[in-house]
């Protein structure tokens, strides 16, 4: 079988768009009928992104197979509608510890192991790897960072090699940035001539150009950039701002780049078939009601920035179980610590047709989050619990409904007396030895539902699988205490006898679930949970 590679590479600056930018290629090219894979390569010296902060990097998204991953893999996941696996994640320390392994193993052979050519061979063998696993006609390898960065240097190396191995089958994408400062009015080419410029020092010359921007480019800029950087007209490719970055695969398609991959591919026309995806994407702009959703949690702020990208996958899921029911969403970023030192703003809870509290860490914030959970609970407002949510909906429910009022999780209070989120053996030796890195409950496992409950009502199932990101459960010993006050436990894994889900009798939607649903939603297949919160709210 002929594998075909398509390395997108980021220039000017980072937060480009290289990550969509990859996905929606993949998506074209997939609706012509072509077997599309998807890798991300990172560039830091983290083995997995399980530790890495996720207001600085994002969110951590997590693989069936247990992986702990960049966010853009849940981009290409969802555009692609497959499901990735660690094969297609790799970073800097993943390399460098499989070679040093290697030599270790004598694997070498007795030669001395050197960064070149060794570490871009792991590199190559891992990509090709990724693509023979897959099966697929082309492979879409996004290199992290920017061009000219030390940092990713190795990797473009790699691309360097395959492209020498094997040119008519390996293409380059540089994503760059084309600014319009506000003192001059027009859109400057210079940066993305000089991102050119140093990927061409790398020994790689870019197939396409995909310029980003706040405005379409226009006509003059197109042939600047054609003539200074050695590119057809053709691939010069204008991607301006645009209120969806579902709309990103139907901009591509009406400026012909599939077709032009598929000529430099030397490969023979297919007709591609956008439509269903096209309608998705256009409900946004065609529904007439809007549903009002708040996220209360706390990895929103940078200094004075707030930034989303933590909870990408939370959001993205939300979007697609609106556009399901036919109307827009409108999210509104709740901070829980603005609840702890103005109590009294917890009334604005009221302007929402539904809360959600998706996961996180730590002890920042809590107290915020368990007072709006209870003004939900008792509100009767719809709420959704997302791991932590699901854990400190148990925790506000023994205090102030069991009457445990020093009743807590144990990752904030060790010495609580009632330890209603408690910590599995397993787990208390890693935290003992300081094993965090790749430790924590990770990936798909089963759990059973209990039948006419609204969780299995939504999912039209008895057993399901859905993907986790713990280390923290909830502890058994209280299960029959809540159950008899009302919050009943209605999924559980049937290996561990770990509580997966709980839900609260007489309430239109309050559910609270120890797995990670976004992670499994698309936007041609939402989850059905996230269906149901939604239809609850618009109720």
């Amino acid at each position: 079988m002929k594998h075909r590679y398509i390395f997108v590479v980021g220039g000017v600056m980072s937060g480009v768009g290289k990550g969509v930018t990859t996905a929606s290629i993949g998506k074209i090219l997939q609706s012509r009928g072509l077997h599309v894979t998807a890798i991300k390569i990172d560039p830091y010296v983290n083995v997995d992104a399980g530790t890495m902060n996720p207001v600085e990097h994002g969110e951590v998204f997590v693989t069936d197979d247990g992986d702990e991953t960049d966010q853009d893999m849940g981009n290409y996941e969802r555009f692609l509608e497959a499901d990735l696996t660690s094969t297609n994640y790799m970073t800097t320390g993943r390399v460098y510890q499989t070679v040093i392994e290697k030599e270790r193993n004598l694997e070498y052979k007795g030669k001395c192991v050197e960064v070149v050519p060794h570490i871009p061979l792991e590199v190559i063998r891992r990509i090709k790897n990724a693509a023979q696993m897959a099966k697929a006609d082309v492979t879409m390898v996004e290199v992290g960072g920017t061009v000219g960065e030390y940092q990713n240097i190795l990797f473009l190396e790699a691309a360097r090699m395959m492209h020498l191995d094997d040119p008519e089958n390996v293409l380059f994408v540089l994503v760059s940035y084309l600014p319009v400062p506000k003192h001059l009015g027009e859109m400057k080419t210079k940066p993305t001539q000089y991102a050119t410029r140093t990927l061409n020092s790398a020994g790689i010359h870019p197939d396409f150009i995909v310029c980003r921007g706040e405005q379409f480019m226009d006509k003059p800029r197109r042939e600047k950039l054609s003539v200074f950087c050695n590119v057809k007209p053709e691939a010069v490719i204008t991607a301006p701002d645009v209120p969806s970055i579902y709309d990103i695969p139907a901009l591509f398609e009406s400026q012909d780049l599939s077709s032009t991959i598929l000529k430099k591919f030397k490969m023979k026309p297919r007709s591609t078939d956008l439509r269903t995806w096209k309608a998705m994407a256009d409900v946004q702009r065609t529904a007439k009601r809007t549903v009002k959703i708040g996220v209360v949690g706390k990895y929103f702020a940078t200094g004075d920035y707030t930034l989303s990208d933590s909870y990408i996958s939370v959001i993205e899921a939300l979007k697609a179980a609106a556009w399901s029911h036919k109307v827009k969403i409108q999210l509104d970023w709740i901070n829980s610590e603005d609840f702890e030192t103005h109590p009294k703003s917890i009334s604005r809870l009221k302007e929402y047709d539904g809360i959600l509290v998706p996961g996180g860490f730590g002890t920042r914030g809590i107290e915020g989050i368990i007072a709006a959970i209870k003004y939900c609970r008792e509100k009767k407002v719809p709420y959704f619990g997302l791991c932590y949510g699901m854990q400190l909906a148990c925790v506000e429910f023994a205090r102030h409904v069991l009457g445990k009022t020093t009743a807590h999780t144990v990752e904030v209070d060790e010495a609580t007396v009632d330890p209603i989120i408690h910590v599995s053996p397993i787990q208390l030796k890693n935290i003992r030895e300081n094993r965090y890195g790749g430790t924590m409950r990770l990936g798909a496992f089963d759990c059973k539902l209990q039948p006419g409950t609204l969780t299995a009502k939504a999912y039209r199932a008895s057993v399901i699988s859905e993907r986790h990101r713990h280390r923290y459960e909830f502890n058994n010993d209280y299960a029959e205490a809540i159950e008899k006050k009302g919050l009943m436990i209605t999924g559980v894994n049937p290996g561990s006898g770990l509580v997966e889900i709980v839900e609260l009798k007489n309430h239109p939607f309050f559910v609270g679930v120890q797995f990670h649903p976004e992670f499994k939603s698309r936007p041609l297949n939402p989850h059905p949970l996230f269906k149901a919160f939604i239809g609850a709210a618009l109720k």
